[in-house]
């Protein structure tokens, strides 16, 4: 209010002189009544040596931090957010209460461990993490027990892809699903909330990220008791055994604590395909040492080696000669082995399997645990080696082959193989023969006999001739009919024409489908047409037969030749006329020459006639002069007339001029 009463006087002497110049003397002022001396008693003043005595003082009584230390704070007050903390600075911090969870009975005084995040917010304050501090401790342990390869203890919390999440010292390490155990582990949900101990095996200081092993703890306490087993390790030793693992190759078994491999071969006499098909893992069983190695840990165990050698039991009335039967248990290119008894296995060659000499494929006649009965060709006890044949169970087929197939009869059987050469047709069991590419057909050019019939169709044949002694047998089919080329030199001459259709064409010429379905060959140059083009396949055109070989089953034809020798005939036509023109025309002129004997107006003017005629005929001039000097008398009178000749010649070219 008197602040108001003094702007306002103020402003009236402003407005108004004459007021101002009464209350001049008089200066009103709002502080006047304060007493600027009183903040100045009792006070002491300090010289600048004492000041800066006294300022190091108090700095000594504050401690000085950086961001990112670990510092002690003492627990000043509790609020329902934040803790506040006194770790020795100008000022107190503060911490998220969310970061004391695990400490359910915190409270005031009572000493915490916190990271520095920043000793100076935007807003001033001093902010604090335990929560950081503890994971920057954690990683630091962590880090010791790399180094140093001590054992910590950690609590598995969730799994995750690939294995399991364990916390140490309140930080989150990676377990891998192949460090859990020795053996493999497949469900991982059973270890979630175990605390177990580990060992760290890998630390990232880029990522602070760190793995750790279960596994090389159990390692380590196997790798124990394996220098104490193995020490008492012998050569025909049995153990018990537990199956641990199988694999395609064998099983490893656990001997209590150590483990051995039992390889395939050495789990039984008889052949299997698979550990798995005699195996189970958790199997308890004997098994015997077969070797070891103390430099490479390797214990090798057999299985079949506690059980009598079956070639040892087999029984001794089998001899060379004898009927076995089994079952096919292995399936090579070169035969199958049949097994006797479970580890008693003979061979069955291919050449063992038909009489016929037709080529077999054993992967395709055999079949894997298909039974047969063989007979014992040879017999080896001592090297366990037996050879079996399926052939010798049946009579020998060729041994009257020449009866029943004799050479020139017809007979019928089945196409049993195909090659680049020709078929293999079986006209009984054991009895196959072979027909040539050349021998299916009189007619047809095959390139390849799978153009001619398929595996398995019925084809009739011919037999051609028989080599017992080394199994072969040739047969033909087309020789079933008469060859028609013996016909075909008479209805196919050289030089005659045919109509023909171009079936198939290639660089070097076509195939030319003539009647009665023979095929004869065009090179290119014969395929050419009158248009300059080539004859295309599937196109009807002449030919005409310029070779023709019976005895290589063979004929060559050409249409270019057609046309070609058209035009040559056109030719020698129109040049025999002109020929037959110059005749005459010597003719005319050596009568002339012969009756001239004195030179007339008229006979020179029938000359010039003459002469003109023989110019249009085109006969050269140097022919044409020849005739004439050889023809024309060496008179004075003959020699005369031509020059008399060219005045009446000269008069009668003008007359036509003088008329028109």
């Amino acid at each position: 209010m008197e602040e108001n009463q003094i702007e306002n006087q103020t402003a009236d002497t402003t407005a108004n002189p004459e007021v101002a110049h009464v209350a001049a003397p008089v200066k009103v002022s709002m502080h006047d009544d304060f007493d600027w001396e009183t903040s100045k008693k009792n006070v002491r003043t300090y010289s600048n040596d004492e000041r800066e005595k006294y300022e190091k003082i108090y700095d000594t009584t504050f401690k000085t931090i950086q961001n990112n230390d670990i510092v002690q704070g003492a627990v000043v007050s509790i609020t329902s957010n934040d803790v506040v903390l006194n770790v020795g600075f100008k000022s107190d911090g503060l911490v998220p209460l969310s970061e004391f969870r695990d400490l359910t009975e915190l409270k005031v005084g009572d000493n915490v461990e916190v990271l520095v995040v920043d000793k100076e917010s935007p807003k001033g304050q001093l902010i604090l993490s335990r929560k950081s501090a503890k994971l920057v401790r954690a990683w630091q342990q962590i880090v010791d027990a790399y180094k140093d390869g001590t054992i910590v203890m950690g609590n598995i919390t969730s799994k995750t892809k690939g294995g399991l999440i364990v916390e140490i010292f309140g930080k989150e390490t990676f377990l891998p699903g192949s460090q859990i155990d020795v053996k493999p582990i497949t469900d991982y949900d059973v270890y979630v909330g175990q605390t177990m101990e580990f060992k760290v095996v890998k630390i990232n200081e880029i990522i602070k990220n760190a793995v750790v092993s279960h596994k090389a703890l159990i390692e380590s306490d196997i790798e124990q008791q394996r220098a104490i087993i193995i020490g008492k390790l012998e050569k025909g030793q049995v153990l018990e055994g537990t199956i641990k693992n199988i694999t395609d190759f064998g099983a490893f078994i656990d001997l209590g604590g150590v483990d051995g491999l039992l390889y395939i071969t050495d789990i039984s006499w008889g052949r299997i395909n698979h550990p798995n098909e005699v195996l189970k893992i958790n199997q308890k069983l004997n098994v015997v040492v077969l070797d070891y190695d103390d430099e490479k840990k390797r214990i090798s165990l057999g299985l079949k080696q506690l059980t009598p050698q079956p070639w040892d039991t087999l029984d001794t009335t089998i001899d060379v000669g004898s009927k076995v039967k089994g079952k096919i248990v292995n399936i090579e290119d070169y035969g199958a082995f049949l097994e006797i008894i479970p580890g008693v296995e003979g061979l069955i060659h291919v050449s063992e399997i038909s009489w016929s000499n037709t080529p077999i494929n054993s992967k395709e006649f055999f079949k894997q645990n298909d039974e047969y009965e063989a007979m014992v060709v040879t017999l080896d006890r001592a090297e366990r080696k037996m050879s079996l044949s399926l052939k010798q169970m049946t009579q020998d087929p060729w041994s009257d082959v020449a009866g029943k197939f004799p050479v020139g009869s017809r007979q019928k059987g089945i196409v049993r193989n195909i090659s680049a050469y020709g078929l293999f047709v079986e006209l009984e069991a054991g009895i196959t023969g072979f027909v040539h590419v050349s021998d299916l057909s009189w007619l047809k050019r095959i390139h390849h006999p799978n153009e001619f019939t398929k595996i398995g169709n019925e084809l009739e044949v011919v037999v051609l001739e028989i080599d017992k002694e080394n199994r072969k047998l040739s047969l033909g089919h087309k020789q079933v009919e008469e060859d028609p080329w013996d016909t075909f030199e008479t209805t196919f001459p050289v030089g005659s024409i045919h109509q023909a259709t171009v079936i198939k064409k290639d660089d070097k010429g076509g195939v030319v489908l003539f009647p009665y379905g023979l095929e004869a060959f065009a090179p290119t140059k014969h395929l050419k047409k009158e248009n300059g083009k080539s004859a295309e396949a599937d196109e009807t055109l002449d030919f005409k037969v310029l070779e023709f070989d019976r005895g290589n089953k063979k004929m060559i034809v050409s249409h270019a030749r057609i046309w070609e020798e058209k035009k040559d005939e056109v030719k020698k036509e129109e040049g025999a006329a002109k020929d037959k023109e110059r005749k005459d025309t010597r003719s005319t002129v050596q009568n002339i020459n012969r009756k001239v004997e004195k030179s007339t107006l008229g006979e020179l003017g029938g000359l010039a006639d003459l002469k003109k005629k023989f110019e249009k005929s085109e006969v050269p001039k140097d022919e044409t002069s020849e005739v004439v000097a050889d023809e024309t008398p060496s008179t004075p009178e003959a020699t005369k007339a031509p020059e008399t000749s060219e005045t009446p010649a000269a008069e009668t070219t003008e007359e036509p001029k003088t008329e028109e």
